[in-house]
């Protein structure tokens, strides 16, 4: 039967239930228990017995099993699965004054996706099975469209995302990501606000870009006639509640980079971003710790977790080396000892670099030799720290290495997970830093972005020695559940409308 036909005839089941004066889409239910709850309760019930105890359930039937006057329906609710033990003639005594034929109406109009509430006690089948022994039902939403033939779950991989609603019915482990994901992020504000740190909201809609180089949404206000862009970064705006008094202040929200889209990147990814007064890129390489191996513990226990089979321990303190000397590690190259650029390509494409041409600096081939060569196998977490100047144009310059910035990068698994900074304070600085972006700007780099103007005259007020951090929300979660794309971690991730999809392939 096609999906249109079965579509049709739950319509008429619909209608059937209206005129038996039946509403299929109730308004409320009142349950006592969840499933896991009734489980773990009555754990060691022995099969057979009954407990005098009235229980109001409700859920999805995610299976039905009709054998005469007795039928089995397993029922789904968030937390796990309890079956429904329905027989005849206890139905009908129940529900005589509310249909007289109640027990043929639920095998002739139900279907499995229904949700139903169910009252009755708790009862183990002589097969073992916990049960709830049905006195009486309600249908409370009928289900229109049937669910995937396998409970196990959809095996589309582009319509597991786009139809994520069906992906979290017929596959329970996707819900648990999800709520591990908001145990995730609750742990880091617990964290931080038992720390003092605030959450302040920055703005969505910018007059200017800034905070990162990326290409940014460009959207139109009509009332104010002007082109706004939605952020790149909250740093801009959170740098300016320091410069304000604020010493410790944290958000965690949505980033919109208008980029390329891969196992790792989504355009609309979630960031926390956090700047503390007095304190410098070492301090943030302590909270950062902090906040990972702490949440880490609450949602899952333990600190020894697993990434796609590759065992990680994310036992502190984690392993502290500059980018320079990772790249030396892995390519043999000593960047530092060479007296020309030239040169220094000349090496690097012996070391098996590619596209080192057009690198307009050793700073620049540093860090293509970092992204080519080493980063990949940074699996246990690593602190990468002390990068050039040229790819950090907000970052402090480092106090004893001339032409590096006091920043670091945790990296885990071979990817970016957190990004931190000694924050730039100095204004001229600062300014000419902005003006070489917007130099790149204006000569085509579309994620160059120009010189907030407000932004240096707030620096010109004075902004305290800063340690800024940035964690990727959505990596995390990848990591801590072990999820293989950034489209697992994210409930509903950006698609093309299906007609513009060549293959489900697009969708990995």
């Amino acid at each position: 039967m096609s999906e249109e036909d079965i579509r049709a005839t739950r319509l008429e089941k619909v209608e059937q239930l209206r005129q038996l004066g039946m509403n299929p889409y109730a308004y409320h239910w009142e349950s006592t228990h969840h499933a896991a709850e009734l489980q773990e309760k009555f754990a060691d019930l022995p099969s057979g017995e009954e407990v005098d105890l009235e229980v109001s359930v409700a859920g999805r039937v995610m299976a039905r099993r009709v054998f005469g006057k007795l039928a089995f329906f397993t029922l789904e609710d968030e937390t796990g699965t309890i079956q429904l033990y329905l027989d005849k003639s206890r139905i009908q005594e129940s529900m005589t004054d509310v249909d007289a034929d109640a027990f043929n109406h639920l095998k002739q109009l139900t279907d499995v996706g229904d949700i139903l509430g169910a009252k009755g006690t708790i009862k183990r089948t002589e097969k073992g099975e916990l049960s709830v022994f049905v006195k009486k039902y309600t249908i409370l939403t009928k289900s229109l469209l049937p669910l995937p033939d396998k409970w196990h779950g959809l095996t589309d991989v582009a319509k597991r995302y786009r139809q994520r609603y069906v992906d979290l019915i017929v596959n329970p482990e996707v819900r648990q990501t999800f709520r591990r994901r908001a145990l995730i992020t609750a742990g880091i504000r617990r964290y931080l606000e038992q720390r003092d740190f605030i959450e302040i909201e920055t703005p969505v809609l910018q007059a200017e870009a800034g905070g990162a180089d990326a290409r940014p949404f460009i959207t139109y206000h009509n009332t104010l006639e002007m082109e706004l862009y939605l952020r790149i970064a909250t740093e801009l705006h959170l740098k300016r509640l320091i410069v304000g008094g604020f010493e410790k202040v944290f958000e965690l929200g949505r980033i919109f980079r208008n980029e390329g889209i891969s196992t790792r990147h989504n355009p609309e990814f979630t960031t926390i971003e956090i700047y503390q007064a007095y304190a410098d890129y070492n301090d943030m390489m302590a909270l950062t710790e902090g906040i990972i191996t702490t949440v880490a513990q609450e949602v899952l226990g333990t600190l020894q977790i697993a990434y796609q089979g590759t065992p990680v321990d994310l036992t502190p303190p984690w392993r502290r080396v500059t980018m320079h000397d990772l790249v030396q590690e892995y390519t043999g190259l000593d960047l530092n000892s060479f007296q020309s650029l030239e040169e220094a390509k000349v090496a690097s494409k012996k070391a098996g670099l590619e596209g080192v041409e057009d690198c307009p600096s050793i700073g620049k081939l540093l860090n293509e030799a970092f992204e080519q060569k080493v980063e990949e196998n940074l699996i246990q977490p690593t602190f990468v720290t002390d990068f050039p100047m040229e790819i950090s144009p907000l970052a402090k310059p480092h106090r004893s290495k001339p032409g590096l910035v006091e920043r670091f990068e945790l990296y885990v698994v071979g990817r970016e997970t957190a990004n931190s900074f000694s924050e730039l304070t100095d204004p001229i600085d600062q300014r000419q830093r902005l003006e070489a972006q917007a130099a790149r700007k204006a000569a085509g780099d579309l994620e160059a972005q120009g010189v907030d103007e407000d932004f240096l005259t707030a620096l010109e007020y004075g902004m305290p020695p800063t340690g800024g951090l940035g964690i990727g929300i959505d990596r995390l979660v990848m990591l801590l559940t072990d999820c293989a794309s950034i489209r697992d971690a994210i409930a509903f991730p950006l698609l093309k409308p299906e007609k513009s999809e060549s293959s489900p392939e697009s969708a990995t």
